[in-house]
């Protein structure tokens, strides 16, 4: 199944995709949803909807070089980790698919990063790799814009992750029992139009469960928290003469058997 959260009449609303269109799920909320409850009968249809923030998330949680193809084009002699490397973004990261992100005119090296998205659905903490399928609710697209001059500047990345508005995600959320990024799902960015990044989950170096129960181990994972799980090459990083994201550019990232997630550079 397909959730989103819409405003409607100036309210978030819950709403349940079902052949392309939108039904209201109120009075269930998204929150109530992740955490098990049950949907109910879908409402009337929602037009033209203006999408809002996939879930009210606690956490965003990023794992970083998760794709060797992107690791082995922007890494050092890269070595495949022990274990994956995590970093966060703060809360106002967050923002939807359709919302306008400002770049801030003192600096340039913009850049995109097509992800999947983990949302967990049960809390999650000192789990095995075993249990950690029963506590993800779903997936949904997500964008890890990034500041490469600010990322580069000190061992941590995160003043170079999490400026307002860096950490796009959403429309939807595929529930886990129908969607398996082991299958190899196709993960795609754009920019303008122009293709450029073409990869596949199948590429991942750490499973999302493997990420899940090895975050558990140090962050408390609570229902509703996002993980975003890692990039394929593509990135402007990557390229010999960067092609930094600017204001104007329309970013839009795809995966397949979610929907695509765009937003205006502004």
């Amino acid at each position: 199944m397909k959730y989103c959260n819409v405003i409607k009449d100036g309210e978030i609303r819950l709403a349940v995709e079902k052949e392309g269109k939108l039904y209201d799920l109120f009075p269930l909320t998204m929150e109530e949803l992740v955490r098990g409850a049950e949907p109910g009968v879908p409402g009337e249809e929602i037009p033209d909807p203006v999408f809002a923030n996939v879930v009210k998330a606690e956490k965003l949680v990023c794992v970083g070089l998760n794709y060797k193809s992107h690791a082995d084009r922007v890494g050092e002699n890269f070595v495949r980790a022990e274990s994956p490397i995590l970093f966060s973004k703060f809360g106002n990261a967050l923002v939807p698919s359709g919302a306008d992100v400002e770049l801030p005119s003192w600096e340039d090296s913009y850049d995109y990063e097509a992800e999947l998205v983990i949302v967990m659905g049960k809390t999650a903490w000192n789990i095995d790799v075993s249990e950690a399928a029963e506590h993800i609710f779903g997936y949904t697209c997500g964008n890890d814009l990034s500041l490469r001059r600010a990322q580069k500047m000190t061992s941590q990345w995160l003043i170079g992750k999490t400026m307002p508005g860096f950490g796009p995600c959403g429309p939807f959320i595929v529930t886990a029992d129908s969607f398996d990024p082991e299958e190899g799902k196709r993960i795609r960015s754009y920019v303008n139009g122009e293709l450029r990044q073409d990869g596949s989950t199948s590429e991942m170096i750490f499973s999302c469960a493997e990420i899940v129960a090895f975050a558990s181990k140090f962050i408390r994972l609570e229902p509703g928290d996002l993980i975003y799980t890692g990039t394929p090459s593509g990135v402007a990083l990557e390229q010999k003469d960067a092609k930094w994201l600017k204001p104007g550019d329309l970013v839009e990232v795809e995966i397949e058997d979610i929907g695509r997630l765009v937003n205006r550079m502004v």
